[in-house]
């Protein structure tokens, strides 16, 4: 459905008869999945609902404690967000009768920033000369007056001009700021309705100006109306349909079209190549490419001419406008803004003479371009075209800023429409393409604009890559096309963190990839919906492919993958060329996901270190895993099998699996259903001779004292075992009491063990204290998250043994107070084996604080690494530490809190 322009004055009371409903029934069909949700004390409403609720809003007889009094419609440029405000300003008005008062008003806020400071019965009067006598009428029946504020983002007004000053008089004068931000906030006309629109980028501020909006976003053109536009602008109906296939074919191109400006730019771009026997594909591969094409082909010179030299002066001008227009969130220029930029009014007649500029609707005298697109690739032009004319000058005028401003973070959230900008800049940085700006306009383009793209002088000249989202940086070099330019961004990359959200994201990020020839780690998260189990193997192809050697660590967590991506991603991972060493793959769906990686697994003989998490539950999987590791050329370190449940009816392959593979040494059965019958069964495998396992984490795996027994036995026997955590199961004080005496043997090996949350008090610390007493081979230990601060002083004890063999000890999360400190200092002057301690988490308050860092000061011992919670802000708590820093320099105090967000409690594993 190709969309109209009503066209209305500046401020107007529409009193027409209503339209017939079986109108606004059709207008909704057209509009239709326009809605979106919002947060806050704004109304959520899916499509029925939204619907429904924009239909009684739209009916001034609906009672109006169940009409939404706020409406916002926002969506990006050119999508006919004031075409409907428009419609909906026709559809408001009812028969004119006597007794009632049904007017809608129409505020542009283009026009309102010419105008000067007025009453509010002036602002509203412009065409309805009677309305100041007829205000009382008005503010009594104010509920069936519906206001339009259109094109909000347009607004330029100082920050804090809104909300300051706001005033409810009806005939006092205020500047157009103040009255507008009184109509916003309910200070004027209260009971009114508001219609608003606005683009994305204005709708945060606006929403601070609201209460309890009914937000709608509107997505303008859906595909089948897109493809409609294309089969009536061609004549051939196969020539339409191969130009909305190539529209279709670039997915940011497509996701444009839902404006119909961006339609007719295609259209008229890929007719005028098809006319001349051109190949459009190419035109079509790149934002940059086809905006470029569509302006050049509108002064493409004769063959055998040469470029018309009158062009120079115009375009630079117009350039100019454009970048000063998106630095300062401008789209509709006045007399007064070609003037302070020098630009002559004839200097826009080539541009308007084809459609590229247009004379305003709404604002005599003003001008806009045909969409935001256009002029954001024009902004663009203006840093290659300025760069070379005024080298060694100033070459940004008025509010334009650099190029290093415009890669700047700061800016681009301030002003998303900057963002646009950089990838044009970088589309345009092509060698083709600078040559066709030459070729068409007779400009010449520096190409020295690729070094100061991928280096910035603001930040010390570090790689634009580190400035900015990766997903900023792989849109910035899929527009450029440039394999040498992305070769030289991403040289110093070695990691990336890719979240997968749409069809963009995987053309991009695909391109790139094939270009990072030191990339070592990739992180990949991909939404549902964007593999499909209908995908051409090409379309699933594309994320995958990588001639990438250096790549050895793979992360793939919350992803949605379809059978085709899968089967190419094993194909990938099975090749001799594919390094991997690590591979992490957590939260995967679907579940048979996990079985093609096992498969493509097996043989590996680079893979040293695999996570397995989430959907682990598949029979078939355990099989395959076991085979995994059974076979001969598995090398295999570290398995982490997480959220299995199925692993105890599987334990006879899995233990013949561990008997059998001689390479792993750690075993991750973290939040597993093991239970303490599992316990059992692995202890069994523990036991046997030709098990290697040395390092093991039971977290979280439904544990109690009653498997203790065994596993102390298993502690006995096994002499490879050293690291052993037990965190998150519910062993108390008998649990550990049972530990402890394994423990104690001699020909136990266990170096470290982890008992955070396993509801220990402190009859527990009893147990511990005395094996600590005893030359325990215990080096490592972590109390964390036990209240044990009544039991503290058995540990101390222990601390202060010679025959104590810690070096770190973990209390954090304790309950420990300014009441254990002396203690704690105690041990810490007597004790000369502790690196490591602890204490986070903990309330010592300031006096506990002191009394640690006096012993610490007077016993230069072997501690490296204090762990404390407390307030750094505090002036005295500064100069304590920098006291005990000046006293103890090879002490290190962490302040921070990073224990509480951790998932797990084995670091030792990983």
């Amino acid at each position: 459905m190709i969309i109209g322009t009503l066209t209305f004055s500046h401020c107007v009371s529409v009193q027409v008869k209503r339209r017939e409903r079986n109108t606004m029934e059709k207008f909704y069909s057209i509009w239709k999945n326009t809605f979106c949700y919002g947060d806050g004390d704004d109304f959520h409403y899916k499509i029925t609902q939204g619907s429904q609720k924009f239909t009684s809003f739209l009916n001034p007889q609906t009672p109006a404690q169940l009409r939404p009094l706020t409406v916002v419609l926002h969506g990006p440029a050119g999508v006919g967000k004031t075409t409907l405000a428009k419609k909906v300003m026709l559809d408001w008005t009812q028969d004119n009768l006597p007794e009632t008062l049904d007017s809608a008003f129409y505020l542009s806020c283009k026009e309102l920033n010419h105008k000067g400071a007025c009453t509010f019965a002036e602002l509203m009067s412009k065409n309805w000369p009677d309305l100041q006598e007829a205000g009382p009428e008005i503010l009594a029946q104010a509920q069936k007056v519906l206001i339009i504020i259109d094109g909000f983002d347009e607004l330029r007004v100082p920050s804090g001009s809104l909300i300051h000053d706001i005033c409810g008089d009806w005939k006092k004068r205020k500047p157009v700021p103040v009255l507008l931000g009184s109509l916003l906030k309910r200070k004027m006309l209260p009971k009114a309705t508001l219609l608003i629109t606005t683009r994305p980028g204005a709708l945060r501020e606006l929403r601070l100006l609201l209460e309890q909006p009914l937000l709608m976003e509107i997505e303008g053109l859906l595909e089948p109306d897109r493809r409609e536009y294309f089969l009536k602008h061609f004549q051939e109906e196969d020539q339409a349909l191969r130009a909305f296939d190539l529209m279709k074919s670039n997915p940011a191109l497509f996701h444009m079209g839902s404006a119909p400006a961006v339609c007719w730019v295609v259209c008229t771009c890929l007719k005028l190549q098809m006319a001349k026997g051109e190949d459009p594909a190419p035109t079509c591969q790149t934002t940059t490419s086809l905006f470029l094409r569509f302006l050049c082909s509108q002064f493409t010179p004769a063959p055998g001419s040469c470029p018309s030299q009158h062009l120079v002066a115009p375009v630079k001008a117009l350039c100019a406008l454009a970048a000063e227009g998106v630095w300062t969130q401008t789209s509709v220029f006045d007399g007064e803004d070609l003037g302070r930029l020098g630009v002559e009014e004839s200097d826009l007649r080539p541009f308007l003479d084809k459609n590229v500029l247009q004379k305003d609707r709404d604002c005599g005298g003003c001008y806009s371009f045909i969409h935001l697109s256009v002029q954001q690739l024009l902004a663009a032009m203006f840093y290659l075209l300025e760069s070379e004319e005024e080298e060694g000058g100033e070459s940004h005028r008025g509010d334009i800023g650099d190029i290093q401003k415009l890669l700047s973070k700061e800016e681009r959230l301030k002003n998303p429409n900057l963002t646009h900008v950089m990838y044009f800049l970088f589309g345009l940085s092509n060698e083709k393409r600078a040559r066709e700006l030459e070729i068409t306009f007779g400009c010449r383009v520096s190409m020295g604009i690729k070094q100061e793209l991928l280096k910035s002088k603001s930040s010390g000249n570090k790689p634009f890559s580190s400035m900015m989202d990766m997903k900023e940086v792989v849109y910035c070099l899929y527009e450029s096309q440039d394999e040498q330019l992305i070769k030289e961004a991403m040289v110093h990359v070695k990691e990336m963190s890719l979240h997968l959200k749409n069809k963009m994201d995987i053309m991009y990020s695909s391109f790139c990839l094939k270009h990072c020839q030191n990339l070592q780690k990739i992180s990949l998260q991909v939404e549902k919906g964007i593999f499909l189990e209908n995908d051409t193997a090409s379309e699933s192809d594309t994320w995958v492919q990588s001639s990438n050697k250096n790549l050895n660590f793979l992360d793939v967590d919350q992803s949605f993958l379809s059978h085709s991506s899968m089967r190419i991603l094993c194909e990938q991972i099975t090749r001799v060329t594919c390094h991997l060493q690590k591979v992490v793959i957590k939260n995967v769906s679907p579940a048979e996901a996990y079985q093609d990686f096992c498969l493509a697994f097996t043989g590996k003989k680079t893979l040293t270190h695999l996570t397995l998490e989430g959907s682990v539950h598949s029979e078939k999987m355990l099989l395959l895993l076991c085979e995994t590791l059974k076979h001969l050329r598995c090398n295999l370190h570290y398995l982490r099998l997480g959220s299995c449940s199925d692993i105890t009816q599987q334990w006879d392959n899995f233990s013949l699996a561990l008997e059998t593979n001689q390479s792993l040494k750690c075993l991750d059965l973290i939040a597993s259903e093991l239970l303490d019958e599992g316990v059992k069964l692995l202890c069994t495998t523990l036991r046997h001779p030709k098990c290697f396992l040395q390092r093991l984490s039971l977290e979280n795996c439904h544990l109690t004292e009653a498997c203790c027994k065994e596993l102390s036995s298993a502690l006995i026997v096994t002499q490879r075992l050293t690291h052993l955590c037990l965190a998150k199961n519910n062993l108390g004080d008998g649990g550990v009491k049972l530990l402890c005496e394994g423990l104690s043997y001699p020909e136990c090996q266990l170096q470290t063990l982890v008992l955070c949350h396993c509801n220990i008090t402190r009859h527990g610390c009893k147990y511990i204290s005395k094996l600590l007493q005893r030359d325990s081979s215990l080096t490592h230990l972590d109390l964390g998250f036990n209240l044990i601060a009544t039991g503290l002083w058995f540990l101390c004890e222990a601390l202060k043994k010679p025959n104590c063999n810690l070096t770190y000890l973990g209390l954090c999360g304790c309950s420990i107070t300014s009441f254990c400190c002396q203690d704690l200092a105690s041990a810490l002057t007597s004790n000369w084996r502790l690196e490591t301690l602890d204490l986070g988490e903990n309330i010592l308050g300031k006096s506990g604080i002191i009394v640690l860092f006096e012993a610490l000061k007077q016993n230069n011992g072997p501690l490296k690494t204090l762990r404390l919670k407390m307030d750094e802000s505090s002036v005295e708590i500064q100069k304590l530490l920098k006291e005990m820093k000046d006293s103890n320099t090879k002490l290190t105090i962490d302040c921070k809190d990073s224990r509480t967000s951790r998932s797990s409690y084995c670091d030792f594993l990983s």
